[in-house]
């Protein structure tokens, strides 16, 4: 049902579904909770929500904190996206580092994100429309994120365009991460 990517990042994996195409346009199945199950993956979706962003636009690194951190799963529905995750999972051997999808709607890809992973995106095109899904409930007292600039990310603008709450984000050395590598 879908061809699975994994990543240096252990648990964050790119899903690529079957895209069922013809003259009338195209059919996408992005999530199926049994094909979930099989491969060990999380099945309940609480909350979904989606954004639009004019090309330059980087949304990040966001995260909900401990008890409200949850599991997402992004695709790009109009558009195209360069998705980034960074692990923040202290005693991962992949503490730190980040990894970057191109996610589009013409490939129909998802990234799907353990917990403890930040997550962010740059707007490759105008009116690009990102769908997430998350496991917990947007909790704003545990609404949280560390500089897009920390963690040597290569973007690819460099007419980033960031909100106030965005920028004011500390770096990941300044983070103290409750996240723990299981």
């Amino acid at each position: 049902m879908f061809d699975i990517k994994t990543c240096k990042i252990k648990g964050c994996l790119e899903l690529q579904p079957k895209v069922f195409a013809d003259n009338r346009g195209k059919f996408v199945k992005v999530f199926h909770e049994q094909a979930f199950a099989n491969l060990g993956l999380e099945t309940n979706f609480v909350e979904e929500y989606y954004s639009v962003s004019n090309k330059h636009v980087i949304r990040g690194l966001h995260f909900q904190l401990p008890p409200m951190d949850h599991v997402k799963m992004v695709y790009c529905v109009q558009g195209e996206a360069m998705d980034v995750v960074v692990d923040l999972r202290l005693n991962s051997p992949t503490y730190g580092q980040h990894v970057s999808f191109k996610l589009s709607s013409s490939k129909a890809n998802s990234i799907y994100i353990p917990k403890g992973l930040a997550h962010g995106f740059c707007a490759l095109s105008e009116n690009t429309i990102m769908v997430y899904n998350v496991s917990t409930v947007y909790s704003p007292e545990h609404d949280a994120g560390i500089s897009w600039d920390s963690v040597g990310i290569e973007w690819p603008t460099q007419e980033a365009n960031l909100s106030q709450r965005d920028l004011s984000f500390c770096t990941l050395t300044e983070f103290n991460s409750p996240f723990k590598y299981e």
